[in-house]
C-alpha cells in the first residue's frame, strides 16, 4: 500500500491545457517572487538590525529563511512538475523532495517554537527572559532544523538509496512511501505539532483575556512601576495576538492537505489535492504580510532598506522599536 505525500506526481505529457499551463504559471511566479522578496526583507530587517535580535524575532527570522526557499525553490520546481515532462533525472528530484521534506518540516517546527514562546511570555512572564534568552533559542531553532534532516533523512530512507524507485515512467518525478511510514508521518508531522500548537494557544488565549482584564481594572493607576508592567504586558500581549494570527494562518494553509490525505489515499488524480497543496506554500507568502500589517518595526525597517539607508554607517543601530 503507498500513501503519497508530497505534492501531485508529474506525467509523462502534461495534462494541462496550454492556456491552463500559462495561467498557473503566472500565478505562481508571482507568489513566488513575492514570496522571496518579502522574506528577503524580514531576514535582512533581524539581521541588520541590532535591536531586533530578541529571542521571538530569532525564531521569526527562522521562519522567514524556510518561507524564503520555498518561494526560491519549491514553488518553481513544482510549477515544473505540474505543467512540464521531469527532464532532470531521477537523482535530481529525489534531492528536492530531500530538501523540500527539510524546510517544510523545519517551518512546522519553527511554528511549535513561536507557540512555546508566547506560552512562556504570557503564563510566565517573570521566568521569561531568564528562561527564554537569545542563546537558548538559537539552540532549538538549529536543533529543529537538524530534527529535520534526520527525520527526512529516515522518511526518504528508500528514495535516497533507491532514487527513481517511485516514478513509473520516464518524466515523472513523483514520492510513494508505504503505509507505515505514512503513519508515522502522519502522526508527528501533523497530528502531534497540530496538537500542541493549539494546546498551546488556547491556554496563551485564556492567560491573555485575564490579563487583558485585569489591566483596564488597574488603569487608573499612576505609579511609574505599574505603568511600565501594564506597557510590557501589553507589548507581550500585542506580540501574543500578532502571533497567534500568524499561526492560526498557518494552521488554515496546513491541515487542509493532511486532513485531506487521510480520506484519499491517491492524491494524484485529484485538481483539488493540487490546490490544497499550493495553498500550503501560499502559507508562505503571507506571513510577512502579517508582519507588515501588525509589526510597526517592520514597516520601519522596510523604509530604511527600500532608501537604502541600511549602507550607512552605524545604520544597524538604528532605533526602529
Amino acid at each position: 500500500v503507498s500513501h503519497n505525500f508530497i505534492g501531485p506526481l508529474s506525467c509523462r505529457t502534461p495534462t494541462l491545457h496550454w492556456s491552463e499551463a500559462v495561467l498557473l504559471n503566472t500565478v505562481l511566479s508571482f507568489i513566488s517572487l513575492i514570496t522571496v522578496v518579502l522574506n528577503l526583507l524580514v531576514i535582512i530587517s533581524v539581521s541588520h538590525f541590532r535591536q531586533l535580535h530578541i529571542p521571538t524575532n530569532i525564531l521569526l527570522l527562522s521562519l522567514a529563511v524556510s518561507d524564503f526557499f520555498v518561494g526560491f525553490l519549491i514553488i518553481p520546481v513544482e510549477m515544473l512538475r505540474s505543467t512540464t515532462c521531469w527532464l532532470l533525472g531521477d537523482i535530481i528530484c529525489t534531492v528536492y523532495y530531500y530538501v523540500a521534506c527539510v524546510i517544510l518540516c523545519a517551518s512546522i517546527g519553527i511554528i511549535v517554537l513561536i507557540s512555546a514562546d508566547r506560552y512562556v511570555a504570557i503564563c510566565d512572564p517573570l521566568h521569561y527572559p531568564t528562561r527564554i534568552t537569545v542563546a537558548r533559542v538559537k539552540y532549538w531553532v538549529c536543533l529543529c532544523w537538524l530534527l529535520s534532516i534526520v527525520y527526512s533523512t529516515f522518511f526518504l530512507k528508500d528514495e535516497l538509496i533507491q532514487p527513481g524507485r517511485s516514478n513509473s515512467c520516464v518524466g515523472k518525478c513523483g514520492l510513494s512511501i508505504n503505509y507505515i511510514t505514512g503513519t508515522v508521518d502522519l502522526i508527528f508531522n501533523f497530528i502531534l505539532p497540530v496538537t500542541i500548537i493549539i494546546v498551546l494557544y488556547m491556554r496563551v488565549f485564556v492567560v491573555a483575556v485575564f490579563q487583558a482584564r485585569a489591566m483596564r481594572s488597574q488603569i487608573t493607576a499612576v505609579t511609574f512601576q505599574l505603568s511600565v508592567n501594564l506597557k510590557s504586558k501589553k507589548f507581550e500581549l500585542k506580540a501574543a495576538r500578532t502571533l497567534g494570527v500568524l499561526v492560526i494562518v498557518f494552521l488554515i494553509c496546513y491541515c487542509p492537505y493532511y486532513c485531506y490525505s487521510v480520506v484519499q489515499v491517491d492524491l494524484t488524480s485529484t485538481s483539488y489535492a493540487s490546490f490544497l497543496f499550493y495553498l500550503y506554500f501560499f502559507n508562505s507568502c503571507i506571513n510577512p504580510v502579517i508582519y507588515s500589517l501588525f509589526y510597526p518595526w517592520f514597516r520601519k525597517a522596510l523604509k530604511l532598506i527600500v532608501t537604502l539607508q541600511i549602507l550607512q554607517p552605524d545604520s544597524c543601530e538604528a532605533n526602529i522599536l
